[in-house]
């Protein structure tokens, strides 16, 4: 359609939001430009309006680290052929994300969330989201400052639909059904006789995580649309490029909407519908930072630097994994995921969410994540169901693990029968160093890893 209309010398707006259409649409810039013809793609909400959003939160901020958005639409609203087809071609699916100051996969309509939508003077919204495909994964890393990490994630009202989608999205992951978009007419028709139990109510949020001062902050963007007024939104970026059009202030060209228009722009539509928003600005520490309180600045800079998280971050380097030679040596690693012994290139992710920080290691094509949050001594540190608490002290620039207590399904267990835990962190120049052995009273040494790592 959009070769038909530059071939035809018409000008060519679009609402599209799938992700490999919008970021590619840049191949017809040539020929729009010969034939003087306005061609955008995304002139809705993603990636229209998402970029406005960003861009004012993102005023002043030193630093961006992770842009997270999330969008909930009315049930109501949603019942069509189109939603479904869209929603359940990438469930299951593979899913490019930047994360990590990597770029990862993951899986569409997986990683579920539930999340809080609140602006003063209209009552909350709590919905379930899950990961969408959107433009905006791969195209909003390249055009902010620091390559942030970028996450998408979408829903709506019904809590049951969204755990359906999300176990049939596992099934697609599996191998067991190959695509769900065949039944993407049983979902709409479903949705449309369930109508009646939707809500009128949508929402949306951006949220940023960056450096302010060089301290980690947060600002979020809040807006919820009541009275069935959601759909407007999406048609709102094509009426503000049609306006630039009509009074020439489009170039001749092929682009995608991503940083065309403004927030007050939009703003200048929305008010006069049963919409609210709000930006709220917070400061959020780091879990280290805040544990450790003036021993934080004891530590050489690799070291500060590796644990002043705000939002996601990446480090890479080289590392060591020796293995206990016991067969349950083996057992125990292989259950908790540690790599093979041998040498490996390193990446190790940090992601943070309601102040616990997530840890990705990955030794080559081996990974085994484990979560940090806070504790009453100083942060504890969580593999599945076990928890480990321990203190932090700095001892000649180096930053030392103490075991004081350990849990199994919130059970305490004593410490004779404790893991033997020799962790710690230091600097080599500017690399940053790593050294964690593990041993089990009666069997032995169960893994040893140990390297270098330095901030992306």
């Amino acid at each position: 359609m959009a070769e038909a209309c530059i071939a035809a010398g018409i000008h060519y707006f679009d609402l599209a939001d799938a992700s490999r259409f919008v970021c590619e649409f840049g191949q017809l810039d040539a020929a729009a430009k010969t034939a003087n013809v306005v061609a955008i793609s995304g002139a809705s909400t993603l990636p229209a309006l998402s970029s406005a959003v960003v861009a004012r939160l993102a005023e002043g901020i030193e630093r961006i680290d992770r842009v997270d958005m999330t969008l909930s639409a009315a049930g109501a609203t949603t019942a069509s052929l189109s939603v479904a087809q869209a929603v359940l071609s990438y469930a299951g699916q593979v899913v490019p994300v930047w994360r990590g100051q990597r770029l990862d996969t993951a899986c569409g309509a997986r990683e579920m969330r539930r999340i809080r939508y609140a602006v003063e003077g209209t009552p909350p919204l709590r919905r379930l989201i899950s990961l969408a495909d959107v433009p905006d994964l791969l195209h909003l890393p390249e055009r902010l400052p620091g390559r942030p990490a970028v996450i998408f994630r979408a829903g709506n009202d019904s809590a049951l639909q969204m755990r359906v989608l999300a176990l049939l999205a596992r099934l697609v992951r599996l191998g067991l059904i190959k695509s769900l978009r065949p039944w993407a007419s049983a979902l709409a028709w479903v949705q449309r006789r369930l109508a009646f139990l939707a809500s009128d109510r949508s929402a949306m949020n951006v949220t940023i995580d960056g450096q302010l001062g060089g301290m980690p902050f947060r600002r979020s963007w809040t807006l919820i649309a009541g009275r069935g007024d959601g759909p407007e939104i999406p048609v709102m970026a094509a009426q503000l490029l049609a306006r630039k059009l009509r009074e020439g202030t489009l170039a001749a060209g092929a682009r995608d909407a991503g940083g065309l228009l403004s927030l007050t722009e939009f703003r200048c539509l929305y008010t006069n519908l049963a919409m609210q928003e709000e930006i709220l600005h917070q400061s959020v520490p780091s879990l280290y930072p805040s544990a450790m309180l003036e021993r934080f600045a004891l530590l050489p800079a690799p070291v500060r630097a590796m644990h002043s998280l705000s939002g996601d971050g990446g480090a890479a380097g080289r590392g060591t994994v020796i293995r206990g030679g016991s067969l349950l040596a083996r057992l125990t690693c292989d259950l908790l995921g540690f790599p093979p012994a041998g040498e490996y290139d390193v990446h190790v992710s940090f992601s943070e969410c309601g102040g616990i920080e997530r840890w990705t290691r990955r030794f080559g094509p081996y990974s085994f994540s484990s979560e940090m949050g806070p504790s009453p001594y100083d942060v504890a540190e969580r593999f599945g169901p076990l928890r480990f608490h321990f203190e932090l002290p700095v001892k000649d620039g180096r930053l030392e693990m103490v075991l004081r207590r350990w849990t199994a399904f919130g059970v305490p267990l004593p410490l004779l029968l404790a893991p033997r835990i020799h962790a710690f962190e230091c600097a080599a120049g500017e690399d940053f160093v790593f050294d964690v052995a593990v041993a089990m009273p009666l069997l032995g040494p169960i893994v040893h890893y140990r390297g270098m790592l330095r901030r992306l």
